[in-house]
């Protein structure tokens, strides 16, 4: 939604207001005016015409200007019925030049997790990329990753579901007969482009299970729905980007954050690392993302001989106490 749509949605929220007024105070004609209103109907806004001027009586469910509406963080939205991938659609615009761009859909037909896992994207879902040109070397990029987690995390808090931060990248409600550690909610992929020193764009892609049929998940996953009924996907969605707004603002809170969500830190795990396990406690995370484990071992595991691991990557297991 361009600037003018935008400042004539806010104008007919606040209304009633005349055409004529609206065309003086952002300084278009009144056929514009006209026009963008018309355009506002088209995309579900339920705007009316009173004696005192037009006056906005309904917003759609879903979609771009929707999300947008009352949104207070700086992000304009593309809003897709449906598209292969989120992540693939982001990284088109970034190649472009976009930043604060969210490309939202309300399905995929193509999602993909971690080390190109298929993801299911059904209808009722939030699946969102976010296109973003940070301010940061790319050591610290992961931490938008955190951020993300966070925000997804607080968002689920809000609409009544007890979620935690699985790690590295997953939101779960925390579950002890789940060798995930959890019943996954929400998941977090972050791509980067840029040199050694200097980052081009990020793209962190967010996909939760909001109004999700239970029926529809596979495996252990779960969703808003299941866990607490029906939200509105719009007021979530707009809680997650104004939370991750905070927390960009502001990254060296966020790893605190993370800590304070986390339900993999102080929790016996086994990482596989593909050509070997490490299995310990979990006790921290650095500011790159990384799981610090605990492994016990007294020869030590690292040159200064101590038992602690650093896992950069791996899939994680929460394991049951003995």
């Amino acid at each position: 939604m361009n600037d003018t749509r935008r400042a004539v949605l806010d104008a007919l929220a606040e209304g009633p207001v005349t055409g004529p007024a609206l065309a003086d105070r952002l300084d278009v004609s009144r056929a514009a005016v006209w026009k963008h209103v018309e355009a506002l109907r088209d995309a579900g806004f339920d705007v009316d015409s009173v004696d005192d001027g037009y006056v906005l009586a309904g917003v759609p469910d879903y979609g771009g200007p929707a999300v947008e509406l009352g949104l207070d963080a700086p992000f304009g939205v593309e809003y897709h019925d449906a598209v292969p991938s989120t992540n693939d659609r982001a990284r088109e615009l970034a190649a472009d030049g976009a930043r604060d761009v969210v490309v939202l859909a309300d399905r995929q037909t193509g999602g993909r997790g971690r080390r190109g896992r298929e993801w299911s994207s059904p209808s009722g879902g939030v699946w969102a990329s976010l296109v973003l040109r940070p301010d940061l070397p790319p050591a610290r990029v992961p931490l938008l990753t955190l951020a993300a987690a966070v925000a997804v995390t607080d968002a689920a808090r809000e609409a009544g579901v007890d979620a935690a931060i699985k790690w590295p990248n997953d939101v779960v409600v925390p579950d002890e007969d789940s060798e995930r550690g959890g019943r996954k909610l929400a998941g977090v992929l972050t791509e980067m482009e840029g040199e050694a020193s200097q980052v081009s764009w990020v793209v962190v892609g967010t996909g939760v299970n909001v109004n999700v049929d239970p029926g529809d998940l596979e495996g252990d996953a779960t969703s808003i729905r299941a866990e607490a009924g029906n939200v509105s996907r719009r007021v979530f969605v707009q809680r997650v980007l104004e939370r991750f707004d905070e927390l960009r603002a502001d990254t060296d809170g966020v790893l605190d954050a993370w800590r304070e969500r986390a339900a993999t830190i102080g929790q016996r795990v086994r990482v596989d690392l593909g050509e070997e396990t490490v299995e310990g406690e979990a006790v921290d995370v650095t500011e790159h993302g990384a799981l610090v484990v605990d492994t016990g071992d007294s020869d030590g595991s690292d040159d200064d001989g101590s038992s602690e691991r650093v896992v950069h990557s791996g899939d994680c297991q929460h394991l049951r106490p003995a």
